[in-house]
């Protein structure tokens, strides 16, 4: 086990023999850390923080600290960190704010410098986020999303699969699936870059246009769209979207900005 001697590991904290603790690092008890993981120098991991295998931690970064939460008084909470994640310098991560819950982070992401991720946060697979985001408590980001630079997210809102965020774009509405959107919860097009790259076929891209279309440009009402696509559509990525327009309860992301949902409580 090569741990730093300046480090700070509580004897109550669970540490893999192949794990890297650099200098100065603080790890409390409870933490527990997995193989092949690698904390840089000056990094801090809270109590209740599980750190999956060969997950790569950046100096300055805080784990599993109490959530900005007025209502927080102190309940066991946790923050669980999958497996081949990037967690660059400065990076925060505030576990779950009641009884129990947790912040969750999947597999093979990356969160770049100083970014943000509130209270009971889920972060599936695969995603990528900027410098600087910030993400409000119990935002959910499906698989394969992209949010660029400086973006923010209301609380509770979700982000479908393979969606894309521009950077500076204020978020307080759901985003479905597949989506691009640039500017205040305003939908640019669909994600084909991001589509193409993750091997969507051709066919169902060619349906998700269809869908783009009924949803946002022929003027009918969601509620139609919606029974539309299902009666002429059919690809799982269709279904997806469809289901996660559904479950929405912040509403999704409108086609033009509209400044009075924008302000809206």
């Amino acid at each position: 086990m090569k741990i730093h001697s300046s480090a700070m590991v509580s004897p109550g904290a669970e540490i893999d023999p192949t794990a890297d603790i650099g200098a100065g690092v603080v790890i409390e008890e409870g933490a527990k850390i997995g193989a092949g993981v690698k904390i840089y120098p000056y990094a801090y991991i809270c109590g209740g923080t599980q750190i999956g295998e060969n997950t790569t931690i950046h100096m300055g970064a805080v784990i599993g600290h109490e959530p900005q939460d007025h209502s927080y008084k102190g309940e066991k909470s946790f923050t669980r960190i999958g497996k081949n994640n990037i967690i660059r310098e400065n990076v925060t991560i505030h576990r779950g704010s009641t009884e129990g819950s947790a912040t969750v982070v999947g597999d093979n992401n990356m969160l770049m410098v100083q970014c943000h991720l509130g209270h009971n946060c889920e972060i599936e697979n695969n995603v990528i986020i900027a410098n600087g985001a910030l993400l409000a408590g119990h935002v959910k980001v499906e698989s394969g999303v992209f949010i660029s630079g400086n973006v923010v997210f209301h609380q509770f809102a979700r982000i479908g699969r393979l969606a894309m965020i521009g950077g500076f774009t204020g978020v307080n509405k759901d985003v479905p699936p597949f989506m691009l959107v640039r500017g205040p919860s305003t939908i640019r097009g669909l994600n084909l870059v991001g589509l193409r790259r993750a091997g969507i076929p051709r066919e169902a891209i060619k349906e998700l246009k269809e869908a783009f279309s009924l949803i946002y440009k022929s003027g009918m009402d969601l509620g139609a769209a919606l029974a539309k696509i299902k009666e002429t559509l059919h690809s799982e990525q269709i279904e997806h979207l469809v289901s996660f327009i559904e479950g929405s309860k912040r509403g999704i992301c409108l086609y033009r900005y509209n400044r009075e949902e924008y302000f809206e409580e």
